[in-house]
């Protein structure tokens, strides 16, 4: 098999491929820091993590001691981190296939979107499932406002719940208005303080990775927004 030739994406072949995107600044790096130490005594991980010019959040995690620093590998995207989760995944694929290669058996692989915007979601050429990360510092009207993560990843997560009271949000509207713009699919508030939230989140991710080795976990592509026109 050459070097870096794409397998079958079945789930008896390979780890559950899980993405994490989100606009900058709304945690999603202290996210996968919380997973894997939460985790890393019962799952076999490892994270790909994505910057324009940097590798400073892999850096960030091989300092903060979650993994072994081996298991953390960092793509610098030169270009708008959208493209590298989406349009042309070469270079996440070639990463996450080293991982898997290197330390199999794994279990799962976090990839980890560059700081985009509320429209950058995971192709389903690189990932099996996404949680997209949004957080009440960024306004209580993000989630109401929607957009293809908000309304369509596996999971949404409402960030940083334990400065709510510092910024003026109403944690619980938010996640009103997130219900009822994703027919169903789960949403989670979120704090790194909160052992239960932080609970729900693993038991989450375990829930996943049981239907991936089933096979009963199909990926769905959250895909742009919906075609519309403007009316003059």
């Amino acid at each position: 098999m050459p070097e870096h030739e794409h397998r079958d994406s079945s789930a008896a072949s390979r780890p559950l491929r899980l993405g994490i995107a989100g606009p900058v600044g709304t945690g999603k790096s202290t996210l996968i820091a919380t997973l894997c130490r939460q985790l890393a005594d019962e799952l076999e991980l490892a994270v790909v993590t994505n910057d324009i010019y940097t590798d400073e959040d892999a850096r960030m995690l091989r300092a903060a001691g979650v993994l072994p620093v081996e298991r953390i590998r960092a793509v610098e995207t030169g270009a708008c981190p959208h493209t590298a989760i989406r349009d042309d995944v070469t270079a996440n694929l070639i990463a996450v296939e080293d991982l898997e290669r290197a330390f199999r058996p794994l279990d799962v692989v976090l990839v980890e979107s560059g700081g985009d915007n509320l429209t950058a979601t995971f192709s389903p050429a690189l990932v099996d499932a996404q949680i997209f990360c949004i957080d009440v510092a960024g306004g209580g009207d993000v989630a109401r406002k929607g957009g293809p993560g908000i309304e369509r990843a596996d999971l949404l997560v409402i960030n940083k719940t334990d400065l709510a009271e510092h910024v003026d949000v109403d944690v619980a509207q938010m996640i009103t208005d997130a219900e009822s713009v994703r027919s169903g699919l789960p949403t989670l508030a979120l704090s790194r303080t909160d052992p239960t939230a932080v609970g729900d989140l693993c038991k989450w991710v375990h829930h996943l990775v049981a239907e991936h080795r089933r096979g009963e976990h199909t990926a769905v592509d959250p895909g742009p927004m919906a075609p519309h026109v403007h009316h003059g």
